[in-house]
């Protein structure tokens, strides 16, 4: 076999359809859209959810439960594992935790969740804990204030 006799196999590669070269192709004048109507326009297509005028169906089923969008608080979750890469003995607030880049963006509030295992003694301040990180911090020599 030579570099010359290399060649794809038959039928792995299809051009393109070229559409609007002429009557000739096939494919020209209305160029495969039909005649008029909202597809054949320039943009022109239905919005993702539209039925053809029926009641679409995120209208005709009902809605569940409350949505509670002016007072949705949104945390910051870390794990007790995070905590390690500070000193025994230290003081744990948010803005500590932002200097370190555990916490980032706009956020209500920090909450702690259990994951992992605590070794040194933290002073918690302003963070919400779960029951489970307040146990294994408690149990460390650390307090949540």
């Amino acid at each position: 076999m030579q570099l010359h006799d290399l060649a794809p196999a038959p039928g792995s590669r299809k051009n393109r359809k070229r559409i609007g070269r002429g009557p000739g192709s096939g494919m020209g004048k209305t160029s495969t859209k039909g005649h008029k109507g909202l597809k054949a326009r320039s943009g022109g297509s239905v919005r993702p959810g539209f039925e053809g005028g029926q009641m679409p169906i995120y209208r005709r089923l009902p809605k569940r439960g409350f949505k509670n969008y002016l007072f949705k608080t949104h945390n910051a979750v870390l794990n007790v594992k995070d905590l390690d890469r500070f000193d025994d003995g230290s003081e744990i607030t948010e803005a500590v935790l932002r200097e370190v880049g555990l916490v980032k963006g706009a956020v209500d509030g920090v909450k702690l969740l259990g994951n992992g295992e605590v070794t040194k003694k933290f002073v918690l301040k302003d963070i919400l804990v779960s029951q489970n990180a307040k146990e294994k911090i408690e149990t460390a020599g650390g307090s949540i204030e």
